[in-house]
């Protein structure tokens, strides 16, 4: 499972021109979801991205979470995190997991950041063309794999 997360200062997400959801101050989170893919992934990534230290304290330094800076998490599924790009131009996505896989996946990562923030969990529709807008402060983009802890 991959995770992109974006610190920001504010992010909403749109569908056919409606906004679904928005956040001021914390985090959008693309995540992508592989084939092999288990609920383990699931615990790892949502601890990973609750615990990162990626806001600034007092003296400037990357030093505080989530809950110190009171931020909310925008969370949207991203399959095309595991595009394949090494034949032709045309990105290859048999890597990604299947809706049937997926889903089930995607709604437990909501539920466990929901649990470990404390908080509710914004979201995209998963499999929906969505627009999302961000402010990235920093800017500052962190990359997590679940398989390469």
């Amino acid at each position: 499972m991959l995770a992109v997360i974006q610190r920001v200062s504010e992010a909403s997400l749109h569908i056919d021109g409606q906004l679904k959801a928005s956040i001021q101050k914390g985090f959008v989170v693309l995540v992508g979801i592989h084939s092999s893919d288990e609920p383990s992934d699931v615990t790892y990534l949502a601890s990973k991205i609750i615990g990162l230290r990626i806001f600034s304290d007092e003296e400037g330094k990357m030093n505080l979470d989530l809950q110190a800076v009171d931020g909310d998490i925008l969370l949207v599924s991203q399959f095309t995190l595991y595009a394949q790009t090494k034949k032709g131009n045309r990105p290859s996505f048999i890597e990604a997991a299947r809706p049937e896989q997926a889903i089930p996946l995607y709604e437990a990562m909501i539920e466990e950041l929901t649990t470990k923030s404390g908080k509710q969990i914004q979201t995209g529709t998963f499999g929906a063309d969505m627009q999302v807008h961000l402010c990235n402060d920093g800017p500052v983009t962190i990359l997590i794999d679940s398989k390469n802890p």
